[in-house]
């Protein structure tokens, strides 16, 4: 196990101890991430990354005793500062909305490659748009469809963000990165980033995929918008 100040530490949690083991391979052989523990289960998870103080959780869905969906709820209310990235074997599992709405900032298919993974955990880590535009966007418009017969009233509305902050706000939803937008919106990037966090602050949400969901949820766009 490495060790280095600034790197990204990262606890990975999965009842399956080859896949633990794996992802520990992989991830401190990557410059600037350190893996600071493992969990076994859910509950495991919750205790170690109150222990530890991860900046990202690795977290598998489907464990033992308590499963990451409950796991990731838990942590993403006590620890709001821990960025939880899931963890699923199949591309659109449904558990994966679920975990979203737990308050998971994204999600990772277990047989993803040693870059992917660390580009994942860093990405995740830095708060930034969740991997790759194009996953992002599909993933949330599926989310959106599955969960449309049973969405929960929203009390927040889009109608206290500006005009220009309801435009940047679509455009997360749609996929784009910070880069994107401000070429679409011909602004600096450092004035994307700006609204970016005036919409979670008014918003109160945690990230841009949170941001993303509630875009969805709130009518302001609809699966398929381009």
């Amino acid at each position: 196990m490495t060790s280095g100040a600034g790197s990204i530490r990262v606890l990975i949690a999965d009842d399956q101890e080859m896949v633990r083991q794996g992802f520990t391979v992989l991830l401190d052989a990557q410059p600037g991430i350190e893996v600071v523990g493992q969990a076994v289960d859910g509950r495991d998870a919750i205790a170690r990354s109150a222990e530890l103080a991860p900046d990202v959780v690795l977290m598998d869905i489907r464990m033992p005793e308590l499963g990451g969906i409950q796991a990731t709820e838990h942590i993403a209310v006590a620890q709001p500062e821990v960025k939880v990235l899931v963890l699923t074997t199949f591309d659109l599992d449904e558990y994966v909305y679920d975990a979203l709405r737990a308050g998971a900032s994204g999600f990772l298919l277990k047989d993803a490659s040693a870059d992917k993974l660390a580009e994942a955990v860093r990405v995740v880590a830095g708060g930034d748009a969740l991997l790759a535009p194009g996953v992002t966007r599909r993933l949330i418009a599926e989310f959106s469809r599955l969960d449309g017969g049973r969405r929960a009233p929203q009390h927040r509305r889009v109608g206290d963000l500006t005009e220009r902050e309801t435009e940047v706000l679509a455009l997360i939803a749609q996929g784009l990165s910070n880069a994107e937008i401000a070429a679409r919106l011909v602004v600096a990037e450092q004035t994307v980033k700006t609204h970016v966090g005036r919409i979670l602050v008014k918003l109160g949400l945690r990230d841009r995929t949170q941001a993303a969901i509630f875009a969805y949820e709130s009518g302001l766009i609809r699966p398929g918008t381009r």
